[in-house]
């Protein structure tokens, strides 16, 4: 049997401010497969970006990674160098920022920053690298890329850029993709284009794709397995399937029964009472009590992660039947 594309096993990451600790991820597991789609998914702060993040090694100081394995193809990340991971990084691992201006630089050309990207990791002409770039930015659906190769940031709509950001990503046909909820800024007929070029990639490649957001419709129609978060923890995971069509865990039921397309006409939307918790401040027991409804005395400690079906984790001592 092969082993796994990505092998993520207890990871902690921290910030330690004059607050106190922030745990910001905390102890996270989960796999991925080559070929799939994982969904991280939960409300803003829930730790989705930070473990995408952490995966990179994009975390700067005062946070940082105390615990826990990160393994691409059977390789340890955790322990790399910067020189190691600039040889890495934008080639056999992209991320898609939900910013694109976090993506493009401003006073420089696209196709200049593009080929760039190529060319940082690939002996290869200019001529070679702009065919690339070309036939990337014609599968996230820019007409004319010639012209637009040769435009500014500045010059194209926010939904152009996120595009050109998605585009760079793919441009190098990476092993595993990193997407921070890059389809927020595109208009529905976009994002569905996109969607569907991110899962033929997938299947053709090989590629691994990891899709963070807090779009439930999205992942259902994209995602292979989900990763549901809270409080910096993975509280439910299994395939798109059953963890949506059955939850176990009550915070994953009350995402589902927040969509508006869950609800009926003349009554208030559904939606989860209280707020997220501060990540500094987290009790003894489980991170969720206070806003569910089938809280009980068990609940003052924290759950641990066990398998509660096939394929299915879970992290609650009271699931739904």
């Amino acid at each position: 049997m092969t082993s796994p594309l990505l092998e993520v096993d207890g990871l902690r990451m921290h910030f330690f401010t004059r607050a106190g600790v922030v745990k910001a991820v905390d102890d996270v597991s989960f796999t991925l497969e080559r070929g799939r789609v994982l969904g991280l998914v939960g409300e803003s702060g829930s730790g989705k970006s930070m473990t995408g993040y952490s995966i990179l090694g994009l975390v700067d100081a005062p946070g940082r990674i105390v615990a826990g394995r990160i393994l691409l193809d059977g390789r340890e990340l955790t322990t790399l160098d910067a020189a190691a991971w600039r040889r890495l990084r934008g080639d056999r691992i992209a991320m898609i920022f939900q910013d694109p201006m976090m993506t493009l630089n401003p006073v420089l050309r696209i196709d200049t920053q593009m080929v760039e990207a190529v060319r940082a990791h690939h002996a290869v002409s200019r001529e070679s690298a702009l065919a690339r770039c070309r036939e990337a930015l014609v599968r996230v659906g820019i007409p004319a890329p010639d012209e637009r190769l040769r435009g500014y940031p500045h010059q194209f709509s926010g939904g152009m850029r996120q595009r050109v950001a998605i585009a760079i990503a793919l441009v190098n046909k990476p092993d595993l993709i990193i997407a921070d909820e890059p389809t927020t800024a595109l208009d529905v007929t976009i994002q569905g284009q996109i969607l569907f070029e991110m899962q033929r990639l997938c299947s053709e490649s090989g590629t691994g794709l990891i899709w963070i957001t807090h779009d439930l419709s999205v992942i259902a129609g994209l995602a292979d397995d989900v990763c549901v978060m809270y409080a910096g923890r993975i509280v439910e995971s299994g395939s798109v399937d059953d963890v949506l069509e059955r939850p176990l865990h009550p915070y994953t039921r009350g995402l589902l029964d927040s969509l508006p397309s869950r609800n009926v006409p003349g009554r208030p939307l559904a939606q989860i009472p209280g707020m997220t918790p501060s990540l500094a401040n987290l009790g003894p027991g489980c991170a969720f009590q206070q806003r569910c409804n089938r809280a009980a005395a068990a609940c003052a400690a924290a759950p641990e992660r066990r398998v509660a079906a096939p394929g299915r984790t879970l992290r609650c001592f009271n699931p739904l039947p």
